[in-house]
């Protein structure tokens, strides 16, 4: 079940509002933690995060064989940590994301995956010009927040 949207604070929602990238924490089949910078979406309105397998360059031709998403098959539990930094240190601040990630096939979750597309385009305009309708993304049901500074 993910996180009651109401449970984060307007100082967390606006941290993740702003934020323009964040980190996402897997765990690896040897039991480390493998950390990759994401963009993302969160819906404010169901507590879920989302981050496209975009186009960018990758290590893989299909993103299904990236790391990130084998990891996330076997272990599903992920974290997500936003940060706000300043070299004024009383202005920092990070919000971690807990929870379940999913792999959304298109074919096979056809209106969420829409949704969070649009939300990913309105974030990153850099969107607009991928084909991201064909592509797998990932939802991220948050289920514990942990924050520091905000």
């Amino acid at each position: 079940m993910p996180l009651l949207t109401g449970s984060l604070r307007p100082t967390e929602l606006a941290l993740l509002a702003d934020a323009r990238r964040a980190v996402l924490a897997t765990r690896k089949p040897d039991g480390g933690a493998r950390l990759v910078p994401i963009t993302f979406a969160f819906d404010g309105d169901t507590g879920l995060l989302y981050f496209a397998l975009d186009e960018k360059p990758k290590s893989v031709a299909d993103p299904r064989d990236l790391a990130r998403v084998r990891d996330i098959a076997t272990s599903p539990q992920v974290s997500v940590l936003v940060d706000r930094w300043s070299e004024d240190w009383s202005e920092l601040a990070w919000l971690r994301l807990d929870g379940e990630a999913t792999l959304l096939e298109p074919a096979d979750h056809a209106e969420e995956h829409a949704w969070a597309l649009a939300l990913l385009r309105r974030r990153y305009p850099q969107y607009e010009k991928q084909a991201l309708e064909r592509r797998p993304m990932v939802r991220v049901e948050v289920q514990r927040t942990v924050t520091w500074g905000l």
